[in-house]
Formats: structure tokens, C-alpha cells, sequence
């Protein structure tokens, strides 16, 4: 068998990196170190100790690739992903999610933040922020952005959505980026939106929130949900009247305000939970924004759960230099092609899989 990392349909994408190394310290090669890298993460290996698991299965490694001095040493990997350009590889990143996806109309995408607890520094308060887009219908993190220092998810958004293909999508974001220049830059991408309304834009909420005591509802759905113990409803109503809502023009391609109403019982304790949250949107049709606003959770359950459960990422306590921030790339390229395959078992255990077989593990990487 022979398999050189240029020579992979997927690993291709990550191979043009810049080596951050000095050329008379290199004792092992690039390819060697990424590939090895992205094999351990899928193979249920959580830090930079874990990679020298390459030692065990030396022997099958070395049929494809060079290691000219052995394995790396997890000091090694610690250096070189520190150093490592985490921009140059988000951008690798984004062009192999980019030949993968297949964007289909009106695929909902959505956009939220995930704070690496386990990277703040001792006596710091400030840690590694990762804003990340997730396809619902793809199933798959399409790319994700490092919120800088100083710096918060509002200036990020704007970044992530520059580096997207998003054409015909339905983007969905929290109360956070609900911002008038992101509006418009989602709108410039031809999407549309669907964003959350909270105080932290007072003018506008109270504008909604007056708007349905006072004006006439274009378009209304109701749906009942059954499972995990519980039933809930949602009622979703929506006025396309905005004539309360002031610097409407601002908001650009504004079509709905929308409120959104959801009731849970409780099977186990006959308690009763009601929350009405508010947003606003280009679209125009009940159904279609219900169904946006609940496939955003996607993001929580799907990505930012997954990560902490599956791959330990919120406890990880990588600090130095870009090390937490490409780690947190290493997780999602994992994620993304643990997703692709169809075992039916969760991502947990397909990460034992592939620790246990060679062969399931090369499949995941040539997928």
C-alpha cells in the first residue's frame, strides 16, 4: 500500500501550508507531522502526548509515510502547531469544506460562537473564542474564525461570512449578531436571514414587541413536538406590516418581524415551561422561518455538544501561541469526516473505530 499525503484527495487540501520551522531543526516532516496529527484526533486522541500513539502503529505509518527520524515527539507537535499560522489553516480548511459541500436552496446555516474554557490562561481572563457556520442539511462545519482579542463576535461574524459560499441559504444567528452591517452583508451574499432580537437592540425590540399588540399578523404556524419526555408547542407569528419599526430601511432586505412562542410540558412532572423569543427576517412565510429557527440549534447539539462530549475540547488546556485555535481546526476537519461516513454509531465511537482499525481509518480519510 502506498499513500503519500499529496497524493490524498482531502489531505491535498491541507498540504500547501508554510512550514513555520526553522530548516536546521527539522528532524521530521511536514506532511508526517500533519498527517499523523489529523489521524490521532480522529482516532480518539485528545492532546499533544496522545500523538505519540504513531509509536504503536510505527510500523503500518511507516508503509506510507517517510518518517526519516521516527515518530514525532508530542513536543514536537506542541512547537509545531503553536507556531503554525492558524489563518493560512482555517483557510485550508475553508477550501476542503468548500469542494465537499453541496449547497442546496434553502439549507440553513448557522452561525454562533464557542468559547475553549480549558485555554485561558492561569490569572487571565480572556480565552480562545471560536465563532463557527454550521450546514444543517450537509451536516457539516462549512468554516470557523478566531474572535480576536479585545474583540467580540460581532466583528468576527462579518470575516466568517466574507469566506462563505452562501448563495440561496437561510443564515441564522443569535441576539449577538443581530447587526445591521451583518444584515447587509448576509443580504450582499444573496441569503437570507433570520435573526434573534433581544434587548441588547432595545429600539428594535420594543418596536416588535409593540408591533404585535397593535398591528395585524400576516402569516401564523403551529407545530407539536413529541420526544425526550416531553411535548412541545411552538406558535409562530409574523407581521409584515413594519410600519412601527423605525430605521426600517437600515435593516436591509427586512420582510418579517416574527415571534416566536413555545410551551414545554413535562411528562415526568406535569411542568409547564413558556418562552417567546423575537426575531427578525427577510422571509416572509411561517413555516419556513420555524423551521429555520429550529434547525439553528443544530449548531449547539450537533457541533458545540459533540466537540465537548466527543472530543473532550471544552477541558483541553492548550495555551501557546496558536495551539488551542489549531487544535480547535484538527477537531472540526475530524468532525466533518467522522460525519461523512454512515456507521451507526455515534461520533464518540467512530473515534474508537478508527483507533482500533487501520482500515476504518483510512476510509474516514479518503472519504
Amino acid at each position: 500500500m502506498t499513500m503519500t499525503l499529496r497524493e490524498n484527495n482531502f489531505l491535498l487540501y491541507f498540504s500547501e501550508m508554510k512550514d513555520p520551522r526553522i530548516e536546521r531543526t527539522k528532524r521530521h516532516l511536514f506532511d508526517d507531522i500533519v498527517f499523523i496529527a489529523i489521524a490521532s484526533v480522529l482516532s480518539g486522541r485528545d492532546s499533544w502526548n496522545d500523538m505519540e500513539y504513531g509509536e504503536i502503529k510505527k510500523d503500518w505509518l511507516s508503509s506510507f509515510l517517510e518518517l526519516p527520524n521516527g515518530i514525532p515527539s508530542h513536543v514536537t507537535f506542541n512547537r509545531f502547531f503553536s507556531a503554525l499560522d492558524a489563518e493560512v489553516f482555517e483557510f485550508c480548511f475553508l477550501s476542503w469544506v468548500k469542494s465537499i459541500h453541496q449547497r442546496t436552496h434553502g439549507e440553513v446555516v448557522s452561525i454562533d460562537g464557542k468559547t475553549i474554557r480549558g485555554s485561558r490562561n492561569q490569572g487571565c481572563k480572556i480565552a480562545t473564542h471560536i465563532v463557527s457556520a454550521w450546514a444543517d442539511k450537509n451536516e457539516l462545519i462549512l468554516g470557523q474564525i478566531k474572535v480576536e482579542e479585545k474583540s467580540n463576535e460581532i466583528t468576527a461574524i462579518p470575516k466568517l461570512l466574507d469566506a462563505l459560499l452562501l448563495e440561496g441559504c437561510i443564515i441564522t444567528i443569535d441576539a449577538m449578531g443581530c447587526q445591521k452591517n451583518i444584515a447587509r452583508k448576509i443580504v450582499t451574499k444573496k441569503a437570507d436571514y433570520i435573526l434573534s432580537v433581544k434587548e441588547n437592540q432595545k429600539e428594535l425590540y420594543e418596536d416588535i414587541k409593540d408591533s404585535f399588540r397593535i398591528l395585524a399578523t400576516s402569516d401564523y404556524s403551529e407545530d407539536l413536538d413529541y420526544g425526550h419526555g416531553r411535548i412541545e408547542t411552538r406558535k409562530c407569528t409574523i407581521i409584515t406590516d413594519l410600519s412601527l419599526v423605525e430605521n426600517v430601511d437600515k435593516w436591509k432586505g427586512l420582510v418579517s418581524i416574527v415571534k416566536l412562542e413555545c410551551e414545554r410540558y413535562f411528562k415526568a412532572t406535569a411542568k409547564k415551561e413558556n418562552e417567546t423569543s423575537y426575531y427578525i427576517s427577510t422571509l416572509s412565510d411561517a413555516l419556513s422561518i420555524t423551521h429555520g429557527v429550529r434547525k439553528h440549534w443544530g449548531i449547539e447539539n450537533k457541533v458545540h455538544w459533540t466537540l465537548d462530549v466527543a472530543f473532550n475540547e471544552d477541558m483541553s488546556r492548550k495555551r501557546k501561541g496558536n495551539a488551542a485555535q489549531n487544535y480547535s481546526n484538527l477537531n472540526r476537519i475530524a468532525l466533518n469526516l467522522l460525519k461523512k461516513d454512515d456507521a451507526k454509531v455515534g461520533i464518540k465511537s467512530r473515534r474508537k473505530m478508527a483507533g482500533w482499525s487501520n482500515d476504518y481509518l483510512l476510509k474516514i480519510i479518503r472519504n
